[in-house]
């Protein structure tokens, strides 16, 4: 076949494709090649992990049941070769546990045979740029590290910061109540009008590089408890935090503006992979708890957050990703597993939202499957405080 081009190529992005069908596999192959990727097919496990061992994809689509490795299986020995390649899976035969696993393996997207060419091809390209991203950010953290980053590069990066810091300002989302739609919470969301870092995940690379997240992170929190001192006395806070949020000090001053309403907070983690990293995070946030901060678990279902995050933090709230809320009402499978993990969590005290609610009908499937809280366009975008639900 020749040597694959360098990632970003103008061949296209390179997709390694696993499933024991011919049939499908040529099928798939054929689809994803029409839309400009260079796939590479394998027939089993073990070939996906020989080739993995000789190049570097931006993304695997995996079946989930094949003989020998099967799908879940090459999920976790992937983990072992390349921490960054987006999997995503693919069955003909759902379940409630190969879905919780794959949840809990780290897996990207969880799709249900027969996939739309166009929903394939969606989930493909979010997936292979989110993994760039994360190679990218791997890529930088070693070289960084290691000294050699060019100085120039590192004043261009404070210089960018240090504007989007000068324009940062917080959206804010309600989040509702499933029984009658009254606003519990309102999600603060981090904006800025610095052109050179369009979106919140660029301004937080920019942060990461120049090693000022903490700063970052103060910002926010002041922008939110100056925010809070005119609303209604009633609403809860979703503040996230970035992991490396959890080391700094400032988080812990019982005098700060948020541990003075801390009753009305709650803090949003995600990033599981940097979690794991840190070795004293139980202790961090029992240090939170004792504050009267309480935690939420982000995007539960997207791949980042699982199960070891779960037991981790021990959170108050679990956040459903919007993978899972997308069309619930058409899909018995996502029912299923919602209506597993809503009973889960209120078995443990937990209490369930639901997030990138746009329908009617999501939102009364949701209710019906008991979830507490509910959260998306259907009741508002994101905007100056307070947007509220009509």
């Amino acid at each position: 076949m020749g040597q694959p081009q360098p990632l970003g190529a103008p061949l296209g992005k390179l997709v390694l494709l696993v499933d024991d069908d011919p049939a499908v596999l040529k099928m798939t192959r054929r689809v994803l090649e029409k839309r400009g990727y260079r796939v590479v097919a394998c027939s089993s496990g073990e070939e996906a992990l020989d080739q993995i061992s000789q190049k570097a994809f931006d993304v695997m689509v995996s079946d989930v049941q094949m003989p020998g490795t099967s799908g879940l299986g090459l999920l976790r020995a992937v983990r072992d070769r390349d921490l960054d390649i987006p999997v995503v899976l693919v069955t003909g035969n759902p379940n409630v546990e190969s879905a919780v696993a794959a949840v809990e393996y780290g897996a990207f997207k969880y799709l249900i045979k027969p996939v739309d060419n166009d929903r394939l091809d969606e989930v493909v390209e979010r997936a292979a740029n989110l993994g760039r991203m994360a190679r990218l950010k791997r890529e930088y953290l070693d070289e960084f590290g290691s000294g050699v980053f060019p100085v120039g590069d590192r004043a261009g990066v404070d210089a960018t910061l240090d504007r989007a810091l000068d324009s940062l300002w917080m959206a804010y989302q309600p989040i509702v109540r499933a029984t009658d739609g009254s606003v519990f919470a309102q999600e603060a969301l981090m904006r800025s009008n610095e052109p050179a870092l369009p979106h919140p995940g660029a301004v937080l690379e920019a942060a990461e590089r120049a090693g000022r997240l903490h700063e970052l992170g103060q910002r926010v929190r002041t922008h939110v408890g100056k925010a809070m001192n005119s609303a209604p006395e009633g609403w809860a806070f979703f503040i996230n935090l970035h992991p490396q949020d959890l080391l700094d000090e400032s988080l812990y001053l019982s005098d700060s503006v948020l541990s003075r309403m801390s009753d009305r907070i709650v803090l949003e983690i995600t990033e599981r992979a940097s979690l794991d990293a840190m070795l004293d995070v139980s202790r961090r946030i029992s240090s939170l708890r004792n504050l009267g901060f309480r935690i939420a678990l982000d995007d539960l279902g997207a791949g980042y957050a699982g199960l070891t995050s779960f037991a981790l933090l021990e959170p108050e709230f679990v956040k459903l990703d919007m993978s899972l809320v997308r069309d619930i009402h058409q899909s018995v499978t996502k029912q299923k597993v919602v209506g597993s993990m809503v009973r889960l969590c209120h078995d443990m005290g937990k209490q369930i939202v639901a997030e990138g609610v746009e329908t009617r009908e999501e939102r009364d499937a949701l209710v019906s499957l008991d979830c507490d809280f509910l959260q998306g366009y259907l009741f508002a975008k994101p905007g100056k405080l307070s947007p509220v639900p009509a």
